[in-house]
């Protein structure tokens, strides 16, 4: 049975996630799956759940830039390349950088950088908080579907399947958070 946790128990639902659990979790505009980016079995869950080519890698979630920092190729950014994308931040806006040699191979697929967001959202932000970490975020669909807007929604589509589901409101955005080149600032979905 799928576990259904509230704002008031993110420390449980963090938990969760550090044993290795998939949670589904509400964004700006949709919800997403999650899980720790370093456990590459419950990476591997995501991807089956979703019926996603492992190929096409997954961004990152965060509270704050020191969670996401360590993931960046420092050295392959400009600084003004940088102060743009924390320009944006906290915020719905996604940023692929250079990656270091921190982001697991899975997490990236078959892409060269890493797509990373530091969340205005407050329930993500805090259990981004209350893991301690950047999440792996995805949404929560299988592949082609629309994504879950709703608990209930992700529960209808992966059922007893997820570990657990943070059952709490969306951000109010219309469609998923603009994606861009961190180099450049061209947009790559928007």
């Amino acid at each position: 049975m799928t576990r259904r946790y509230t704002l008031a128990e993110l420390d449980a639902a963090a938990a969760l996630l550090r044993a290795g659990g998939v949670l589904a979790y509400p964004t700006e505009a949709v919800y997403g799956l999650g899980c720790d980016p370093h456990d590459r079995d419950a990476f591997e869950r995501i991807f089956a759940l979703k019926r996603r080519p492992s190929t096409q890698g997954v961004l990152l979630i965060a509270a704050g830039f020191a969670q996401v920092e360590r993931y960046v190729d420092l050295a392959a950014l400009p600084a003004e390349a940088l102060a743009r994308a924390q320009a944006s931040w906290p915020g719905p806006h996604t940023w692929i950088f250079p990656r270091s040699a921190a982001v697991p191979p899975w997490v990236a697929g078959a892409h060269e950088g890493i797509a990373l967001r530091v969340t205005a959202h407050a329930p993500a932000a805090a259990l981004c908080r209350a893991f301690g970490g950047a999440l792996v975020s995805t949404s929560a669909n299988p592949h082609g579907q629309p994504p879950a807007r709703s608990a209930q929604a992700a529960l209808d589509y992966f059922g007893d399947a997820l570990d657990g589901v943070l059952d709490a409101p969306l951000g109010g955005l219309a469609s998923p958070t603009t994606i861009r080149d961190a180099r450049t600032g061209a947009i790559i979905r928007g």
